[in-house]
């Protein structure tokens, strides 16, 4: 019987108590700064200040996400994390532009989806968040949307280490489940920025704009059409690519994750002998 190398679940970042509180904290403020424009009533205030709302989510998600960021390192985020971590992100930052502008080909989000299953759900809302940082100061993609980014893409990577079965599912059904994840995690996060920038049109003379006046089922019916008439085709592009990524490269890439976090062996404790 050959030896297995190594846990096959070694996690560079653990949850504790205090990151999944502050992660909880920074995921409820983002669901309300994605999804404000569908729930506010027209009469309050809120909805009064349609263009002034997605400046001050922004502000805030930016001290949560850094608040989250800190809070994750203190509780487990070593040197040899911080080193995968900024590999990954560089990685990530420097794949990022290959398809910017070119149908929503962004082969980062396949990176993504995999480092996110191999190192845990901790490890993958930092590197998430981490590289759309990177990137934007790579591409000069930085203003408000930014927070809204980071934290999108957090919670996309996040999402990839909490999928079933890390330690069981291997071969051509895990391939299988990454690529159907990140199929409909595409068109997620399409979704959630297109929210993000969505109430900037209500100066449009546009029937698929934000108007603070209607109701959350017009408002709705507005998204959608928005969705459809302005980001559908680099959806689809990106979910395309990533599964077609994920199918082709995956396995190798897999093994490569795996195998560097077995040698890093994060959760073994660093000791000095005497000499």
């Amino acid at each position: 019987m050959t030896p297995v190398e190594g846990p096959l679940r070694t996690k560079a970042v653990r949850l504790g108590p205090r990151s999944l509180a502050a992660l909880c904290l920074v995921s409820a403020v983002g669901v309300a700064g994605f999804g404000w424009p569908l729930f506010a009533d027209p009469t309050s205030q809120v909805a009064a200040h349609a263009q002034d709302a997605p400046w001050l989510f922004a502000g805030l998600l930016v001290l949560l996400v850094a608040v989250v960021t800190a809070t994750i390192s203190e509780s487990g985020l070593g040197p040899k994390a911080v080193a995968m971590l900024g590999v990954l992100a560089a990685t990530g930052a420097a794949l990022r532009p290959i398809g910017a502008g070119t149908a929503g080909i962004e082969p980062m989000f396949f990176l993504m989806v995999l480092s996110g299953r191999v190192l845990g759900p901790g490890f993958g809302f930092v590197l998430g968040s981490v590289t759309m940082f990177s990137s934007a100061l790579l591409t000069g993609g930085v203003g408000p949307w930014l927070p809204f980014q980071m934290l999108a893409m957090g919670w996309f990577t996040m999402g990839a280490g909490l999928l079933p079965g890390p330690g069981r599912l291997r071969g051509r059904g895990e391939l299988a489940l990454l690529a159907a994840y990140g199929f409909c995690a595409a068109f997620a996060y399409g979704t959630v920025m297109n929210l993000a920038g969505w109430p900037f049109m209500g100066a449009l003379a546009s029937n698929v704009a934000f108007d603070p006046h209607a109701d959350v089922t017009a408002n709705l019916a507005r998204f959608l059409a928005y969705c459809l008439a302005t980001s559908l085709g680099w959806d689809l592009g990106r979910a395309v690519v990533t599964v077609a990524l994920t199918l082709a490269l995956g396995s190798t890439l897999l093994k490569a994750l795996r195998r560097a976090t077995r040698r890093a062996a994060f959760e073994t404790p660093v000791t000095f002998e005497p000499r």
